[in-house]
């Protein structure tokens, strides 16, 4: 890096960009990264454990509980510390994690780790999304929907070189590559981390209290119907396209690559398609998208054509959860980080918690009817659409 030079708010440039841009940007696609790396492995894990889909529904339920349980931890933490020092320290945490899932011997200790690995994956989440909003404070401008296509991009490129990992170096192999990796783009920019100072009333808070208005938990549940099918494609489509359609552990890793590849685009055209189209209309027209392909990914007869059905899903779902995040950011008589910490558990217990769910029907009737059922989930987020109205930066609320 060379040129250096400062900008708005003090933040250093690196080949004309700003330093704290870069590194959140950075740190959501080895988060990305990470989850995308983890989609792939969870058939290969069913056949070391010899488990069953119910049991694999349980360890997803596992790793969400860990999310569940760590975000608020680190919200709290986050709020009285700032969300530099809450990021450093998950990224750290959260880099060997995988390797020591592929190391667990048995059902028990792999669900220690991987509770401990969705713990951390939630609550860097956590800190690296209130991270991303002190960027924008400091910009002026959106950002959160590109940081989150940064976030799509690492679960693409997770997705697309986990499935020939897993075919060519095994399990384990993949696990240490993917963790190498993940290191190389992670080390050098945590310096870079925007430094937000908390306030002396948040450092000596007891734990942040929940407000009584509905706002933040409508859009919460706008982010929770959202995230729900994205949950169910992120760890059941690899097993879907095996199982239900007899695809290959290649071809299956790349459901969630297309879903991914897709969500990713969109999301860095997202913030300037919302500032042409409004949030609002933004969100209906991706719904509309994210319904359309739920829907063929559910009925389709071929792999090929349940693959297509992921990538349209994946342009409508693109910008419905930062839509909902920048919303909950700017809702009326509710502090941004609360109405943030709201929307986020909320949120991701749809990706997180809701896919163990998704299991324990799917053995019993398939995966087709469960993806179809998820489809009419966004329905409720199309009807919630109007809150999207605060997202909008020059909205007046």
């Amino acid at each position: 890096m060379s040129d250096l030079a400062t900008s708005r708010g003090s933040a250093p440039l690196y080949f004309g960009m700003r330093g704290d841009r870069i590194a959140v940007s950075i740190l959501f696609l080895m988060n990305g990264f990470l989850v995308g790396s983890w989609a792939p492995k969870i058939p290969v894990l069913m056949a070391r454990l010899g488990i069953t889909e119910s049991v694999m529904g349980l360890l997803i339920l596992v790793f969400g509980l860990g999310s569940i349980v760590i975000m608020p931890i680190f919200g709290t933490l986050t709020a009285r510390s700032g969300s530099a020092p809450i990021l450093k320290l998950a990224a750290l945490i959260v880099l060997p994690l995988l390797p020591l899932i592929s190391l667990a011997p048995e059902l028990v200790t792999t669900a220690i780790v991987v509770f401990a690995f969705g713990g951390f994956i939630g609550g860097m989440d956590v800190a690296m999304n209130t991270n991303a909003v002190e960027v924008e404070k400091r910009m002026g401008r959106a950002i959160m929907s590109s940081c989150h296509g940064f976030w799509s991009l690492g679960g693409l490129l997770g997705a697309s070189i986990g499935g020939l990992l897993l075919g060519s170096i095994g399990e384990f192999g993949h696990s240490v590559a993917v963790t190498i990796i993940a290191a190389i783009i992670t080390l050098p920019v945590l310096p870079l981390i925007a430094q937000d100072q908390p306030t002396a009333e948040a450092r000596a808070s007891t734990p942040l209290r929940f407000p009584s208005l509905p706002l933040p938990y409508l859009v919460g549940t706008m982010a929770l119907f959202s995230m729900i099918p994205e949950g169910a494609i992120l760890d059941w489509s690899a097993v879907y396209l095996q199982r239900d359609h007899g695809a290959s552990i290649e071809l299956a890793s790349f459901g969630f690559a297309a879903f991914s590849a897709t969500m990713a685009i969109m999301r860095f055209a997202g913030d300037a398609i919302r500032q042409r189209l409004g949030a609002v209309l933004t969100l209906r027209v991706c719904g509309c998208f994210a319904l359309t392909g739920m829907i063929l990914a559910s009925v389709a007869p071929t792999p090929e054509l349940v693959i297509t059905g992921f990538a349209i899903a994946g342009i409508g779902i693109s910008n419905m959860v930062p839509i909902a995040f920048s919303a909950a950011g700017n809702l009326p008589g509710v502090p941004p980080g609360i109405g943030l910490s709201i929307v986020t558990v909320t949120g991701y217990s749809g990706i997180l918690v809701a896919p163990s769910a998704i299991g324990f029907i799917a053995e019993h009737t398939g995966f087709s009817p469960v993806l179809l059922g998820t489809a009419g989930l966004i329905l409720v987020t199309l009807a919630f659409s109007s809150l999207a109205r605060y997202a909008n930066f020059r909205a007046e609320h």
